[in-house]
């Protein structure tokens, strides 16, 4: 198997451009590419593009229908069909629509294929993790489910344990719908609470199918929840799960918009804690999967601020040259930066909290505590259901 990294990326992939006052900026994809360059890292990875998903790639999740549907709207976006979630505030159709959504699924279908198959060992597409499209609709700004894809394509090559891991703010809920009742698949969101946040799915009781309890795994966390809570939390439930679990394949899930600066929802959490989950997610692939690991994107709007960072760490982390929490913006890119947005770059890679700590769950809990009673909900609703101790 190869150690090298593969970074998937096709400038094409720019084109997913829902409109000018949308919050998902393609921007963001091109600013964190160049930040990828000037850090020098992709020196340490294979930069692949891969073709885009087929048709009988995009029916391994998506509905025949609803495929003709995106075609038609992409064709003709005047007359998209708000039935299958087209043409709508969140998903605005445009021209081309259907061809860029393929192409980036086949980045993440490539991803997986490529690890799988041991040309790499890990592999990112930060232009992926579109988790909220469903089989039959567009949903939450994601046309083609590429992370739900990846994992059907690595089942269809033969895999029978894959874990999916989603750290998103918002719940993963085109994930976790494509594999409800698939016992190979487990699934694992980390999100705002669904009372407070997009989609309201991602309770507790939500554990799969009856075929499949327990391949389902959702923490809600209360608004406001920091760095410290946040890290408890996915340590508290993450790392247990997949131990037992013992997936051939991680693949992960990376939106940016847990973080503070993000204008859509209300986590308080930091680069520093961001980069530190991704480090985690690393660990548990090597320690549980033989390092096969795939790492998506996802969700994040404040796309000067804070998406080019994190996602750099990513691939940082991913090509075994993880960028330093001290290290400095290359000025070339903050200069590339004003040039296109007219907005001040950021100076650090970081907020500056690092190293970030968090109280273990083994240490005792607080069952006065908001986190704690979310954690604790979680680990009664799933744990049980895969023979472990809540």
């Amino acid at each position: 198997m190869s150690g090298r990294a593969q970074l998937m990326w096709d400038e094409a992939v720019t084109g997913y451009d829902f409109g000018r006052d949308h919050p998902m900026d393609p921007v963001r994809l091109a600013l964190t590419r160049s930040l990828v360059t000037a850090l020098g890292l992709d020196r340490d990875v294979n930069v692949v593009a891969a073709k885009a998903a087929g048709e009988s790639t995009l029916r391994l999740v998506h509905r025949e229908d609803y495929i003709d549907a995106v075609r038609a709207a992409s064709a003709d976006p005047e007359a998209a069909d708000q039935s299958y979630g087209l043409g709508t505030l969140d998903d605005p159709a445009f021209a081309g629509m259907h061809e860029v959504s393929a192409l980036i699924a086949g980045q993440s279908v490539g991803a997986a294929e490529a690890v799988w198959r041991g040309e790499a060992l890990h592999a990112v597409n930060f232009a992926g993790g579109l988790h909220h499209a469903m089989p039959g609709a567009a949903s939450g700004f994601c046309v083609y489910n590429d992370a739900a894809l990846a994992i059907a394509r690595l089942l269809e090559l033969g895999a029978e344990r894959v874990a999916y891991v989603d750290v998103d703010v918002h719940h993963g809920d085109g994930v976790q719908a494509a594999f409800w009742e698939d016992p190979r698949v487990l699934t694992i969101s980390l999100h705002e609470h669904p009372s407070t946040l997009f989609p309201q799915t991602g309770w507790p009781g939500e554990t799969g199918a009856s075929d499949a309890e327990g391949s389902a795994v959702n923490v809600a966390l209360p608004a406001g929840t920091g760095d410290a809570g946040w890290l408890r939390a996915f340590h508290a439930v993450v790392p247990e799960l997949i131990a037992d679990f013992r997936p051939q394949v991680l693949v992960t899930q990376h939106g940016a918009d847990t973080h503070f600066e993000d204008p859509l929802a209300h986590l308080a959490v930091s680069l520093d804690a961001q980069r530190a989950v991704q480090v985690a997610c690393h660990d548990l692939a090597h320690e549980h999967a033989d390092g096969r690991w795939v790492a998506l994107g996802g969700g994040g709007y404040a796309v000067v601020e804070v998406v080019p960072r994190s996602w750099s760490h990513l691939v940082g982390i991913a090509a075994g040259r993880p960028v330093e929490p001290t290290t400095l913006v290359p000025d070339e890119w903050r200069h590339q930066v004003y040039a296109r947005t007219r907005q001040p770059a950021p100076h650090r890679m970081t907020d500056g909290r690092w190293p970030v700590s968090w109280a273990a769950w083994d240490e005792g809990y607080d069952p006065a505590d908001r986190l704690d009673q979310a954690i604790l909900a979680t680990r009664r609703a799933a744990f049980p259901l895969r023979g472990l101790l809540a």
